[in-house]
C-alpha cells in the first residue's frame, strides 16, 4: 500500500462516519434512551456477534459493567461470545448456529435487550439467536451494515452502516457502541 492508497482509505473512513452520524444522530439517541431505560430499570444486555463484531460485544457489555469514563453502578450485561464450553458444546450438539440462541433461552427473559451485530446482517447464528430473543419477549437491536441483511426485519431497532466494506462498517460500529455507553453513563448517573 502506499502513501496515497492510506489516505483514500482513512477519507472513505472519515466520510462515511460524517454522513452515517448525521443522518442517524435522533436514531442513535433514541436507540441509547430507550437501551438505558431497560438497563436502569434493571433489564439484563445480552450482546453477540463473530470474530470482530464478538470482540465489539465484549468491549460494549464491559463499558457497561466496569464503566465508560465516570463512576456509577454496575448494569447487567453479558457477551455471549466468551464461555468456551459453551460455545463448543452448542455448536457441537446443534450446529454453530446454536451458539448465541442457546444462551439467549438461558439468560433472556421478557424485556431484557438482545443486541446482535453482523456487518453483513446474514450471519446464521446472529439470526438465530435474535429470532429467539424476539420470540421469548426481549427488545432486540441489530448492528449490520450495507443493508441489514436478514437482521433488518428480526430487531426492533436496527443501526445499519451503508457501506459494502466490513472494515468500515465495523469502525462506525465501534463509534456507535461507545456512544451508545455514553448516553447510558449519562442516564445512569442522573
Amino acid at each position: 500500500m502506499d502513501e496515497g492508497a492510506l489516505r483514500r482509505i482513512v477519507a472513505d473512513s472519515l466520510a462515511l462516519k460524517q454522513r452515517f452520524f448525521e443522518a442517524q444522530a435522533s436514531s442513535l439517541i433514541a436507540v441509547g434512551t430507550r437501551l438505558a431505560g431497560r438497563l436502569t430499570a434493571g433489564s439484563r444486555l445480552l450482546a453477540f456477534g463473530n470474530g470482530g463484531s464478538a470482540a465489539d460485544a465484549q468491549h460494549f457489555v464491559a463499558e457497561l459493567v466496569v464503566r465508560l469514563a465516570r463512576p456509577r453502578r454496575a448494569l447487567d450485561a453479558i457477551a455471549l461470545t466468551t464461555d468456551s464450553s459453551i460455545l463448543t458444546a452448542a455448536a457441537n450438539d446443534f450446529g454453530y448456529e446454536s451458539v448465541f440462541r442457546r444462551q439467549v433461552e438461558a439468560h433472556g427473559r421478557p424485556g431484557d435487550v438482545a443486541l446482535g451485530i453482523s456487518t453483513s446482517g446474514r450471519s446464521p447464528s446472529v439470526v438465530e439467536a435474535l429470532r429467539a430473543a424476539r420470540d421469548l419477549g426481549l427488545h432486540t437491536v441489530g448492528l449490520t451494515g450495507n443493508g441489514g441483511g436478514a437482521l433488518a426485519g428480526l430487531v426492533h431497532d436496527l443501526v445499519d452502516v451503508p457501506h459494502p466494506d466490513t472494515q468500515r462498517i465495523q469502525e462506525v460500529h465501534e463509534m456507535v457502541l461507545h456512544l451508545l455507553a455514553e448516553l447510558i453513563d449519562e442516564a445512569v448517573r442522573a
